[in-house]
This record gives C-alpha cells, structure tokens and sequence, in this order.
C-alpha cells in the first residue's frame, strides 16, 4: 500500500508539535496539572533513581518548552534550592544526629552533654554512613518536589493562570499573583544586576557584593509584583454584585468545607499511611468546592476575554503528570520495598522498572506541547520538516503566480 506524497506530509505534520501562537497556547492549568503529578509521584518515593528520573523529566521538558519569559529563568534557581535542601538535611543529620541505628562508622565528632530533661537529643557524636545514607534519600525526595513545583513556575503564565480561576476567586488571585510573580522578578534582577556589576568590572560574589544586589533585587521585584497587582485591580479584579445572604453563606460553607476535605484527601494521596481514605476525600471535597466556587462565581461581573480553551494536547499534557502520579501511588501498595530502599543493612537501590517507565509517561509534554517560537529556532530542523518547508514554499509561489 503506497501513500501519495500529500498524505505522507500531511501525518508528518500531525505528529509534529505546532508552534506556539496565541490561538493554540497550551492553558498554564494543564503545566500546573503536569507538574503536581510528577511532585506527587517525587513524595511517594525516596528510591534515588527514581527521583533523579522525575528529576530529569522534569528538566527536559522544561529545555524543550519553556520560552524566554522572566518567569521562565526561574528554574535554574529552584535546582540550587533543591541542592541546599540536600546539603542543609545532610548537615543537620552530621551535627544532630539521627534515630537511624547504623554499624558503619564514617567518622566522629565531639559530642556536647546534654541535660537529662533532653534524652534522645544529641548533638554531636558519632556519625554512620547508614544516617547519612537515609538523610540523602530523604533530602532528594524534598529537593525532587521542589524541582517539579519549579518546572510549573518556568513553563506557565501566572497571568494566563489567573485567568482560568473561577469568578469567586478573583480576589484571592490578585494576592497569589503577586506571590507567583515575585520569585521570577527577583531572579531576573539578580541576573540583571550581575550582568551589569560585570560590565563595570565589579565583583558580582562575595558577602559584601551579595548585601549591594540583595536589597535593590528584592525592592524591584516586590514593585514589579505589585505593580501587576494594581493594573489588575484597576482593571476590574475587585468589583463584586450582590448577591442574597443565604447564597453567601451557602457558597462559604460549600468552598471552606471543599477546600479543608481537599487538603486532608492531598495529605492521605502523599502519606504513606493515608492512601485508602485520601482519594475519596479528596474527590468529595473537589465536588463540594467546585459547587461553592459555582456559585460564588454569581459576585463576579466581570467578563472573560478570550478564554483559555483546554484541547487535546492540554488534556494530554495533564493526563501525563496524573499518569504518573497513579503509577507511582499504585507501585507503593504493591512493592513498597522498590520505592523504599532500605539502609539497614546497607544496599545499592535497583530501578524498578514498570514505575520507571511510567514515569517515562511525563516526558509526554516535550512531543505534543506546543513549540514556542525561541525554541523552536534553537532547536535542528530535521529532513522531514524541511521537506515540508520546501512544499509549503513551493506552494505559496505556485499561489502568488496564480
């Protein structure tokens, strides 16, 4: 069976990621779905393979579809947050000590008495590779939820994301925009200050030259933050209708009780212990929220202007984080051993391989997402697309000599 050469381009170009434009822009709701999956799959873990797998998805999804936004350099910050929270748990279990028993001694420090009212509290002492084994699994687990929360901040629009709240959460929005927008402020101010302290030829490390950027960064970015803040509020975020009291109250139990059932039913998904009653809660308190948020959204009198709309690709790209998050919660009751490598005794950790490849599931977004134009550029054109160059051109002059 032969396809003609029409047909054969025309399933090049449907596999092929389109690029970014305003009418197909994937909804920062679905980056935020993703990423939430794969932090979600990070907490269920302290298996350091699959943690710097999670880790590396998250990271060449980032690579390949994050734009040249102020908020999308934030990544790079969230990696070295991530490496402190490694370093400062492994410091803490050097000079504190650990209630993990281990045979193995590494070396040993002075210990400081402590009085009798502090019994299992030591500072000091000595230190085995088994506790530092333990404090490195669960510091990379900590610095793997983090690395994910920050591959949602470099890949989605904080304004788009507000845009997508429900009407009863305009107000509320204006405060988690400042939020959101102030770390990538603040990181696009220290690289602009440093690239122009090296311009000057003045240091740009040190304490002394840390204290010169430290107070004009975070002053920047907070008037940036609230800045957007006020074009917003002038643009219409505070304006309320009335509505009767028994609507009002209605709406405040049905969003509070939504919300508190949410977080106990997100608290039992990540525990251990939690899993038999957390997704229940959860669905119940989603159900009951969105019924509040429903009829809260009747104080609004504002309009949408052109609405982010969820496609294929968005639904895809979410899938895949819930993909994963399912998987790895499915592998914990299962084979928790996998997922938990033991350190007493002391063994290498093995990559268990069904999570590993449904942890593969998240590299999804990098293959349907939309390629934003910067990346797009940088990125190898293969033969296929430059194919599909050359026929559209030659299609375009055969039209302009028409």
């Amino acid at each position: 069976m032969t396809h003609s050469p029409g047909t054969a381009r025309l399933l090049r170009r449907a596999l092929h990621a389109p690029e970014a434009g305003r009418a197909n822009a994937l909804p920062a709701g679905a980056w935020w779905l993703w990423a939430l999956g794969l932090a979600t799959a990070a907490s269920r873990t302290t298996n350091p393979l699959l943690l710097g797998l999670l880790v590396g998805v998250a990271g060449y999804v980032v690579a390949a579809r994050r734009t040249d936004a102020p908020w999308a350099r934030s990544y790079g910050a969230f990696i070295k947050l991530g490496l402190f929270v490694i370093a400062l748990r492994l410091l803490f279990s050097v000079f504190l000590g650990s209630q993990i028993p281990g045979s193995h001694t590494v070396f040993t420090l002075p210990e400081v008495p402590l009085p009798g009212w502090a019994q299992g509290v030591r500072i000091g002492g000595r230190v085995t590779a088994e506790q530092l084994v333990f404090s490195l699994y669960d510091g990379m687990k900590l610095a793997a939820l983090l690395i994910c929360i920050g591959a949602a901040n470099s890949l989605a629009n904080p304004a788009r994301l507000l845009k997508s709240l429900p009407g009863a959460l305009y107000e509320a929005g204006v405060a988690v925009v400042v939020a959101m927008t102030f770390a990538p402020n603040m990181v696009a101010d220290v690289v602009r200050l440093r690239t122009a302290r090296r311009l000057r030829g003045r240091p740009t490390g040190g304490v002394k030259a840390v204290a010169q950027i430290g107070l004009p960064v975070l002053e920047g970015a907070l008037e940036r933050s609230v800045a957007v803040a006020a074009s917003m509020d002038a643009r219409g975020y505070g304006r309320t209708a009335q509505v009767p009291p028994a609507v009002r109250h209605t709406t405040n139990v049905l969003t509070l009780g939504g919300l508190l059932g949410v977080c106990a039913g997100t608290y039992g998904l990540l525990a251990a212990q939690g899993a038999v009653y957390g997704l229940p809660v959860l669905l119940a308190g989603l159900v009951a929220a969105m019924a509040g948020l429903r009829l809260g959204g009747r104080r609004s009198v504002r309009t949408r202007y052109r609405p982010d709309r969820w496609g294929v690709r968005a639904w895809l790209v979410a899938g895949s984080g819930a993909v994963v998050a399912a998987a790895m919660i499915w592998a914990g009751s299962v084979d928790p051993e996998a997922l938990h490598p033991g350190v007493v005794p002391l063994t290498a950790p093995e990559l268990p391989l069904w999570p590993a490849a449904a942890v593969l599931v998240g590299l999804l977004p990098a293959l349907v997402a939309p390629v934003p134009p910067s990346a797009r550029d940088a990125a190898p054109v293969p033969p296929s697309a430059q194919n599909d160059r050359g026929f559209e051109e030659h299609d375009r002059r055969s039209k302009e000599q028409a």
